[in-house]
């Protein structure tokens, strides 16, 4: 009985981790889309609206794309454009701090589950490269 409390404390710490990381990589994108010029062309004229959330609906974020802008929220949205659900915490981190993010090895290992238009997660996936690569200084 204890090792059962132990792992669901364990898995609601590491899904809490996994969600707060999540913020502030998107927090953090915000923040560049604000005062980087070049970075912000990105999103000029984009309308998106992404949801992020594990399957158990622990972590559960948002970002929403509007008029050049860049909204984060801790909640469930109506009609995002694209739906993440990864597997669990574990998944997402492992997804956000691989070197290569690799979207199809992901859905092929059942990690993560995509929903809506795939192009968004594409678009993403570029934002958050080049803002990587800015972070870097390699760009």
């Amino acid at each position: 009985m204890l090792e059962i409390v132990k792992n669901k404390f364990l898995d609601c710490l590491q899904s809490e981790v996994a969600e707060e990381f999540l913020e502030l990589l998107l927090k953090l994108m915000s923040l560049f889309f604000m005062i980087d010029s070049d970075f912000s062309k990105n999103i000029n004229g984009f309308k998106g609206r992404y949801l992020f959330k594990s399957r158990d609906n622990d972590i559960t974020v948002s970002a929403v794309f509007d008029n050049g802008k860049m909204h984060v929220e801790e909640k469930i949205i109506d009609n995002p454009d694209i739906t993440v659900t990864f597997n669990d915490g574990k998944a997402l981190m492992n997804y956000l701090l691989s070197p290569k993010p690799d979207i199809l090895g992901s859905m092929l290992r059942q990690d993560v589950v995509l929903n809506g238009n795939l192009n968004y997660i594409y678009k993403f996936a570029y934002m958050a490269t080049h803002l990587k690569l800015k972070m870097e200084g390699t760009v």
